[in-house]
């Protein structure tokens, strides 16, 4: 989820820039988005640490404190890993394999010599599928 830059790159006073992906989904609309920051580490004047979130190229507030949909200003979001929407996407578009209807089923001979016939007339009742689950009588 993150990656270390090295000491490219870096905006003036930063110290280290960490690239972290989030993927978010708002829990009240159900917009999905992915989004990629850079995390710059600085130090102010007294030398306090802080990090500076910068996506596309401008700083933002941390996706983590309180994030936003962009869709209804929802802040009822979940936030996960990278990925996760761009795979939710990928499964709705992929075509579905729905198994075809099932067709009549066939009652099998009875093996024990017994007329088919009679078998074939015979109505089945709940009493007659639970039977081999009572209990017999102490």
């Amino acid at each position: 989820m993150s990656e270390i830059a090295g000491q490219t790159g870096l905006r003036a006073g930063a110290s280290a820039v960490v690239n972290e992906s989030y993927s978010f989904a708002c829990m009240r609309c159900g917009h999905g988005w992915e989004q990629s920051y850079e995390i710059e580490h600085h130090k102010d004047a007294a030398g306090h640490e802080f990090v500076l979130y910068v996506a596309d190229g401008k700083v933002v507030p941390s996706p983590l404190s309180k994030p936003e949909c962009h869709h209804c200003d929802s802040h009822v979001v979940r936030i996960m890993r990278p990925g996760r929407v761009a795979s939710a996407r990928d499964a709705a578009h992929r075509p579905s394999r729905v198994p075809p209807p099932a067709g009549p089923v066939e009652v099998p001979a009875a093996a024990d010599g017994a007329d088919g016939e009679e078998r074939e007339h015979h109505h089945w009742h709940l009493s007659d599928l639970l039977h081999p689950f009572q209990r017999k009588a102490s």
